[in-house]
């Protein structure tokens, strides 16, 4: 089994750390082709997908993690070929706590060379650019309104000096000003909120579970959309989310889709794995079962 590993060498923090310490004791005898700038990931993992390589790991983060399946994706026939695994070394790893990867390195590993694997749905969104239009498939979420707005309003020595709190900061200084709409439609069914969130699992943030109905493999992306940013609506969508009632208690609107399309009146960032790809609007469709990931 032939596996290559693409990490980001400049990455902070304990856990990189200790992976950068471990390089050279990896069993299975993994290449090792490390990024070199944001963006990087996704041509490293199209080139190792045509040279034949059985499994692509994703070292690092979920930023590592959308680059890595974008390049499998990238190359011909590299989502049928291609097995796509994740050794979870960010600040924040949402689609490795999805599939259950263990935290620790060296358990991760193990579950990396038994290669067992699983088919899961991969969502496809298109979306405007300064350089026009470009698509990007994602594993886990995306989405559009209050969230990309706050990820827009981050900077990035504050998020290197308090991590994950720096969305937080940023969110609070966001809802100072009024928020824009932004509307889902999937051409039957049409909702407006001022957040709106596509899952294809069920987490964001690590640990919030805002798609509790999201399934990896039903063929469908779950929408939950939030009509209200306030201090009380935040407040009822948190004891919502503590009670596993989002879409009762939580005041959060949802439906599922197959595709739909994300507008709105403001020029508004859209977001994929939490970090900013370009503006609505956006056009979001599924691949089926398309996307193979090796699972403890």
């Amino acid at each position: 089994m032939r596996i290559c590993v693409i990490f980001n060498p400049a990455a902070r923090g304990e856990k990189s750390r200790r992976f950068r310490e471990h390089l050279g004791v990896l069993r299975g005898q993994p290449v090792l082709r490390p990024t070199t700038a944001a963006g990087t990931g996704r041509t490293i993992a199209a080139e190792a997908a045509r040279e034949g390589f059985d499994v692509i790991v994703a070292a690092g983060g979920d930023g590592t993690v959308n680059e890595v399946l974008n390049g499998i994706a990238d190359a011909p026939n590299g989502l049928e070929r291609v097995r796509f695994a994740v050794l979870p070394l960010g600040t924040i790893n949402v689609f490795a706590r999805e599939i259950q990867m263990p935290r620790d390195l060296a358990a991760a590993w193990q579950v990396i060379l038994a290669g067992r694997d699983t088919r899961i749905d991969l969502p496809e969104v298109k979306f405007d650019t300064p350089a026009g239009e470009q698509w990007r498939c994602f594993a886990q979420m995306a989405g559009a309104g209050w969230d990309s707005l706050a990820v827009d309003a981050v900077s990035w020595q504050t998020k290197k000096r308090i991590g994950g709190l720096a969305y937080v900061t940023a969110g609070l200084r966001v809802l100072m000003r009024p928020l824009p709409d932004v509307t889902a439609s999937d051409g039957t069914v049409t909702v407006r909120g001022k957040l709106i969130l596509l899952g294809n699992g069920q987490f964001y943030g690590g640990s919030y579970r805002l798609f509790p109905l999201a399934d990896l493999r039903d063929g469908m992306i779950d929408v939950t959309v939030f009509p209200r940013i306030r201090l009380d609506t935040i407040l009822r969508g948190v004891t919502g989310l503590a009670l596993n009632r989002l879409y009762t208690v939580g005041g959060a609107k949802h439906f599922k889709a197959r595709e739909l399309t994300i507008t709105s009146p403001a020029r508004m960032p859209f977001h994929v794995e939490g970090e900013n790809a370009g503006y609505l609007p956006a056009h979001c469709s599924i691949r089926g079962k398309a996307l193979r990931v090796v699972v403890p």
